[in-house]
């Protein structure tokens, strides 16, 4: 008996793979999902009843085992580089002249008369990831990470059905694969339409969702969302008579069961390359799966090493990138809304319209300078397109087709929401509309801006409450439960009845919420000020903040000037005298982002009637105004040499992943940056640092290497 039941846990494997390889790699399905589901439910009461038949590389393995504590940051064998990108067919041809007259020149003759065959590969709009296997077994799966170290999410991968666990066939030692995984849109609309029923909030594209979801602890829950893996490349091989080219490296790993994309093209023309690239983007709307353009490389691996690497990207591949969208509709209605800074934004309000993929019916209008500055009308036909294929906004009107009827858009001289006085932003644009950058409401009490922060206050980055997504927030402002206020959020618990009344709420989740806000009361006074939607002030400046001074009542005790130390140290003499009442320069110390215009906002909200009102307000409820993040005077990092200093990392290092060490130079009192600039103090480069260095020495901003960096951190 138990020798049958072996034999059927190997038949239903045996089906069950070839099954996966059918739909994944040979795009040919020879099962309903139903009987999928049946064979793989079989299988798993087999080794349920039966332990001893129980295979790490089962199908069953798929639902996902125990969740992990964290995740494991590993080095890339081979980095994962960038590609450089182009929206423009002229700069795409003028890149394959180059490409073929770099690998024949004019003498070596490399290709006499012939074109070096390149391959178009469609560019999918998911999340890059490289599979290791040893001796055939998958034993790593790793995030690209910043292209040299990456996040180890192998218990993700597992999950994923076209990842083989196991590859079919011989090969090398080490096989390093490369690809894209990605939500197919069908199951994207699922995970959405559940979202919405749970009361949860749905994600705003497959590729944020797929991203979101890889970084799960939890494998079942990655499981629940049918992630799908297309290969597009390799890392390490150990064997280097594997494949001699792109073209028979993707037949190779689609004969051990790997899925590769059935619209990978071989041209041998520039023509070629434009027909492929052409033929596809007219049919791509048809996919289950986003794209946003076609890679285009160099299909020999001996030519491709023969062209080499930039600091960041190869130089035997592009990326020609689709052009955004643009479709016409009619311009029906302006709403004016107010965002949780007091700014006011028209939003265009329009025939509906099918746009990359989705019903759009509203649109941006930016601000009411380009509005004017364009000469948009309600009634106008525009054109609108997706930023990124993801935000609508109006691109012009279409000047031609206007009518007669058509009105001028009047930016409110109130704000919309509460009445109260505007301010306009630059304020010259009070003489030149069209200067118009900008136009808020600066009454503090605003109920609409008391919306839009709330749902900013609970986001992961500021508070990061567990259970109050933004939609949840939405339910509970427009419910009869009383939350006016930052504090009031930690009041919701004493209408228990109210809160169950909304739609999918439960008692589960509100004893999520509840933990989610006890957990948020001791987050720190960083995270506090980050949350409350304060101009000027995100959060890294909450962060400088906060390790500059212990608490709120030490902050809101400083003078104006230790606000932006940088700015009073690059004033004469004379203006230091009349703001600190001493002409000396402030001793280093940390930089807080604030300067001489913003600083003075900041300083003023905080000492506000309103912002006193709602500090106050936070203590009763017991949300700590404490620094988590502060460093006492003179301690560790006052004394270090890079206290006070912005620093900006470029290249790869040996010694560091970017995040640790920006985390370390911030604690020793650094300002790390991401862009060099004339305020910049110091650039740290690895190798292969690129445009980052060359600005610095053009500053003639002061240079470290690793080196370096590590003598002065080991000091």
């Amino acid at each position: 008996m138990g020798g049958d039941q072996a034999k059927r846990a190997g038949a239903l494997r045996t089906q069950l793979e070839r099954a996966d390889r059918a739909y994944y790699v040979d795009n040919d399905p020879v099962m309903s999902d139903r009987e999928y589901d049946e064979l793989l439910a079989e299988l798993a009461r087999l080794e349920a009843e039966h332990p001893e038949l129980q295979d790490p590389a089962s199908p069953t393995a798929r639902v996902g085992g125990e969740p992990i504590d964290g995740f494991e940051t590993v080095a890339h064998a081979v980095p994962m580089l960038s590609i450089d990108n182009t929206y423009d067919e002229s700069e795409l041809t003028a890149w394959i002249d180059r490409v073929v007259r770099t690998a024949g020149g004019e003498s070596v003759g490399l290709f006499p008369g012939a074109f070096p065959p390149l391959v178009c590969d469609p560019k999918i709009d998911g999340v890059a990831m490289s599979l290791r296997y040893e001796s055939g077994t998958l034993r790593r799966a790793v995030t690209r990470g910043d292209g040299t170290r990456g996040d180890d999410v192998t218990h993700a991968a597992r999950t994923v059905r076209s990842i083989p666990l196991t590859l079919r066939g011989p090969a090398p030692g080490v096989l390093e694969i490369r690809g894209e995984i990605f939500i197919p849109r069908p199951e994207f609309e699922r995970i959405n339409a559940a979202r919405v029923a749970a009361g949860d909030d749905p994600f705003m594209n497959p590729r944020n969702a797929c991203a979101g979801t890889i970084k799960q602890l939890d494998p079942r829950a990655i499981a629940d969302r049918n992630l799908r893996f297309v290969a597009h490349g390799r890392g390490e091989v150990s064997d280097a008579g594997f494949a001699d080219s792109f073209g028979s490296f993707l037949e190779a790993i689609r004969t051990l069961g790997v899925p590769t994309s059935p619209h990978t093209t071989r041209c041998d023309s520039a023509g070629a390359v434009l027909e492929t690239i052409r033929s596809f983007e007219a049919s791509r709307g048809e996919l289950d799966y986003d794209t946003d353009g076609m890679v285009v490389r160099v299909d020999s691996f001996e030519l491709q090493s023969r062209l080499g690497v930039r600091s960041k990207s190869p130089r035997w591949l592009v990326a020609y990138k689709f052009a955004a969208e643009r479709k016409p509709t009619v311009l029906n209605d302006v709403e004016h809304q107010v965002g949780k800074t007091g700014k006011i934004t028209p939003r265009a309000v329009m025939e509906p319209l099918l746009l990359a993929g989705t019903m759009v019916r509203h649109a941006s209008l930016h601000n009411y300078g380009l509005v004017r500055k364009k000469d948009i009308r309600i009634g106008d036909t525009v054109l609108v397109e997706k930023a990124g294929e993801i935000i609508p906004y109006v691109v012009e009107p279409v000047l031609a087709e206007r009518k007669k009827n058509a009105r001028r858009i009047q930016p409110p001289t109130r704000c919309p929401a509460c009445g109260g006085p505007l301010e306009i932003e630059p304020p010259e644009a009070a003489d030149d509309p069209e200067a118009e950058t900008a136009r808020r409401c600066v009454n503090p009490a605003c109920p609409a801006q008391l919306r839009e922060k709330l749902q900013w206050f609970v986001g992961r980055n500021q508070m990061d409450i567990d259970g109050l997504g933004e939609q949840t927030v939405v339910q509970i402002l427009d419910s009869d439960i009383p939350v006016e206020t930052f504090a009031d959020l930690w009041r919701v618990g004493e209408h228990r009845e109210a809160l169950l009344a909304l739609e999918g709420m439960g008692e589960k989740k509100i004893e999520r919420i509840l933990a989610g806000l006890e957990d948020a009361k001791s987050r720190g006074l960083a995270r506090v000020l980050a949350g409350l939607g304060i101009r000027n002030v995100g959060s890294s400046t909450a962060k400088a903040l906060a390790k500059l001074f212990p608490s709120l009542d030490a902050l809101l005790d400083a003078d104006l000037w230790s606000l932006m130390p940088k700015a009073v140290n690059t004033m004469s003499k004379a203006d230091r005298l009349a703001l600190t009442g001493s002409e000396d320069k402030v001793p280093d110390g940390y930089e807080t982002g604030l300067g001489a215009t913003t600083a003075p906002v900041v300083h003023a909200y905080l000492h506000s009637e309103a912002a006193t009102r709602m500090f106050d307000a936070l203590r009763e409820v017991g949300v700590s105004l404490e620094s988590v993040d502060h460093v006492e005077p003179g301690g560790a990092d006052h004394g270090s040499p890079f206290a006070g200093k912005t620093i900006v990392l470029t290249g790869s290092l040996e010694a560091f992943d970017r995040k640790t060490l920006s985390d370390r130079l911030e604690t020793l009192g650094a300002r790390v940056s991401s862009s060099v600039s004339k305020n910049t103090d110091l650039v740290i480069a690895g190798e292969k640092a690129g445009s980052k260095l060359e600005k610095a020495n053009k500053l003639g901003v002061e240079v470290w290497d690793e080196t370096r960096l590590l003598e002065t951190l080991d000091a």
